[in-house]
């Protein structure tokens, strides 16, 4: 006889399609821990790229900014589990924090409530073409063969990520005379515990993986965090910059750490002027402005997304993933809702990636992401305790997984063969999706063209083609115009 308990489990199993999905409950949980501690550092490292002042010497303040960085990616991870359900996590994007906080806050005249109302003008931009079916129109132009590349693309940038977080591989700078821009570890070398830290978790993770052991990742990440803090403990490693002074043999992003208590501080939620910049910079600047960061979450979800489906295995063979227009209004929103509690836009992270490879298929895994986010707010000093070099491993995993997909790509057709290299080359060259995407976009458009085979060619595929040579040649442009 069936108990209340096994109903009410059995209803969640078919809301969220896990039995279907061949998941279960253990999968998604640990899925759910596993993305949460791969993007956990978020929360720390966003109020420090954020953290400058603006044009009039105001800052948002760090504990305040990591206070709405993990509210507002909790909220956002939770909605799109509970009703877009697919094992998706988001968060304040790297990409475009930084170009908010180097490029558009460095303009004379504007403030941070000014900078943060771009970011939510282009959110309800991407609003209204998700609602207008644009949006999933693009995705469903882009041919098969580019969608694979996209696949191999982030998992190449998820791998370079943990390689490059862990120290692994190090950016060498210009000013040491080479023309190689990284290279291995410090000065050639592979210095530094924070480095035996990544080694012997990718080795375990890999060993673990290789035997199919059930959490190998979740477990590859808690047994380097338990290393890292036992010799954070011991040796006094400390981070590789304290805001002083540089150490190259300490730990990357964050110095395994207990930290003090403090009660979360929301009060940046609501501060934006979104007409701000339009008075102060001008309608064309300000529209230019908006646009770049249009096209950057516009682009950077949707490979995103495509890539975490594949691995998930919840891409139909006709390339679509189901509830999509669902995934793409969370996304959308998430710009909307960063921007709006000063957090910057958030989107769809490829850290998702290692709940995926622990087994996460669903919303579930989601949702316990997102309270575990929402628990950050109150425990930044259990999250300091994982250090990035633990995480690391997952990534590089995860990495090997998604890129084992590059067979599937025709080689035989120049067309998708080189559109699909420039794409997935190019994303962890530059550290962008958006970058390999409009590469690999425009090469496909001009290849058809130059091959006679422009009919082929979805007209929704020129208009992004065009687009993203307007994003590539922003630059001209604004001096042409005189704007910053």
């Amino acid at each position: 006889m069936a108990t209340k308990s096994d109903v009410r489990l059995s209803a969640v199993d078919k809301y969220f399609m896990i039995t279907e999905r061949g998941s279960n409950y253990s999968r998604e949980i640990r899925g759910g821990f596993a993305t949460f501690f791969a993007m956990s550092y978020i929360v720390v490292l966003n109020p420090l790229i954020l953290g400058g002042p603006d044009s009039s010497g105001d800052v948002l303040g760090l504990e305040r900014v990591a206070a709405v960085t993990a509210f507002v990616a909790g909220i956002l991870t939770i909605l799109m589990g509970a009703w877009a359900k697919h094992p998706f996590a988001l968060a304040a994007g790297l990409g475009v924090n930084a170009f908010v906080a180097v490029t558009v806050a460095s303009n004379p005249g504007l403030t941070w409530p000014d900078v943060m109302g771009l970011v939510v003008l282009s959110g309800i931009t991407m609003f209204i073409l998700v609602l207008t079916g644009f949006r999933t129109a693009v995705f469903k132009a882009v041919p098969e063969g580019l969608k694979i590349a996209i696949v191999v693309g982030i998992g190449m940038f998820i791998a370079l990520i943990g390689l490059v977080n862990a120290g692994f591989v190090r950016r060498i700078p210009d000013v040491a005379g080479t023309t190689v821009p990284v290279g291995l570890g410090f000065d050639g070398k592979l210095m530094g515990w924070p480095t035996l830290v990544f080694v012997v978790g990718l080795v375990l993770t890999i060993g673990l993986v290789v035997r199919k052991v059930k959490g190998a990742i979740l477990i590859g990440i808690v047994v380097s965090t338990i290393l890292a803090n036992i010799l954070e403990l011991t040796l006094k490693i400390g981070p590789s910059f304290d805001g002083t002074t540089h150490n190259p043999l300490g730990w990357s992003l964050v110095s395994p750490q207990l930290s003090e208590w403090s009660m979360p501080d929301l009060s940046l939620l609501g501060q934006v002027n979104i007409f701000g910049a339009f008075s102060k910079l001008g309608a064309l600047a300000a529209v230019l402005l908006a646009f770049v960061i249009l096209l950057s979450i516009f682009f950077d979800a949707m490979g995103t997304m495509v890539g975490l489906a594949a691995e998930a295995g919840s891409l139909r063979e006709d390339g679509t993933i189901p509830n999509v227009d669902r995934v793409l209004l969370v996304d959308a929103f998430g710009a909307i809702a960063g921007g709006g509690a000063s957090a910057s836009s958030n989107q769809i992270y490829v850290e998702s990636g290692a709940g995926i490879g622990e087994g996460a298929r669903t919303g579930l895994a989601s949702i316990v992401t997102g309270l575990l986010l929402l628990l950050a707010m109150f425990v930044t000093p259990l999250i300091k305790l994982v250090p990035f070099e633990a995480v690391a491993p997952a990534l590089v995993v995860v990495g090997f997984m998604m890129v084992s997909q590059v067979g599937k790509i025709d080689w035989s057709d120049w067309g998708i063969g080189i559109p699909a290299f420039l794409t997935f080359t190019l994303m962890p060259f530059t550290y962008s999706i958006a970058n390999g995407l409009g590469a690999g976009f425009i090469a496909f458009v001009l290849i058809r063209l130059f091959q006679g085979r422009a009919k082929e060619v979805h007209p929704l595929m020129w208009v992004v083609a065009a687009a993203f040579l307007v994003f590539f040649g922003i630059g001209p442009i604004e001096e042409l115009f005189g704007v910053k």
